[in-house]
């Protein structure tokens, strides 16, 4: 259900700054807002409080925005609040996040490995994985995971490539235990 939220709320977004010409600021300022919404837990606990009414919710919300993002945005919020989402409100700005970088071109890759990579190998892995996919540009992020052993794991959205030695021990192990003897 939250899914389905996040999609008709995050779409109707996109929709919105496309058809305003507004894709780039509303992708800054909605980077910026995410920023400040989590720095603010206060605020989220007041727009979710089940005993203040929504029109107080909007008023404080107004007052705290008005004036430092845009009317789209601020709107845009007023709306999640008389339609009791604010408690989805992550959820919706990531999904028009990754809208926008779907739009752009943009590939979110993370890449795990057990020990950590030189810079050069990271420009290749980075221009390997533009030269195989579709993506004009590549945002990437490396974590490191011991247990790997050796190789890398990449992600990138929900496809996996994992060519670590962990998982092609694991592979060996299912199929010894296969054999019989």
């Amino acid at each position: 259900m939250a899914k389905l939220i996040s999609k008709t709320y995050g779409d109707a977004l996109f929709e919105l700054a496309v058809e305003k010409n507004k894709v780039d600021v509303l992708f800054e300022e909605i980077g910026q807002l995410k920023g400040v919404l989590s720095e603010n837990d206060e605020f989220g606990r007041l727009m979710n409080h089940p005993k203040i009414i929504k029109e107080e919710k909007i008023r404080v919300a107004k007052n705290v925005f008005e004036g430092r993002i845009s009317d789209e945005l601020l709107g845009f919020i007023t709306i999640i609040i008389s339609k009791d989402r604010y408690k989805d409100i992550d959820a919706i700005l990531d999904y028009f996040i990754a809208e926008v970088k779907r739009y752009k071109g943009i590939g979110v890759a993370t890449v795990t490995t057990a020990v950590p990579l030189k810079e050069e190998q990271c420009k290749k892995i980075e221009q390997k994985l533009l030269d195989t996919t579709q993506y004009t540009t590549m945002e990437m992020h490396y974590d490191l995971d011991k247990s790997l052993i050796g190789g890398m794991v990449v992600r990138i959205g929900d496809r996996v490539v994992d060519s670590s030695i962990k998982t092609k021990l694991n592979e060996l192990q299912k199929e010894l235990l296969k054999v019989q003897l």
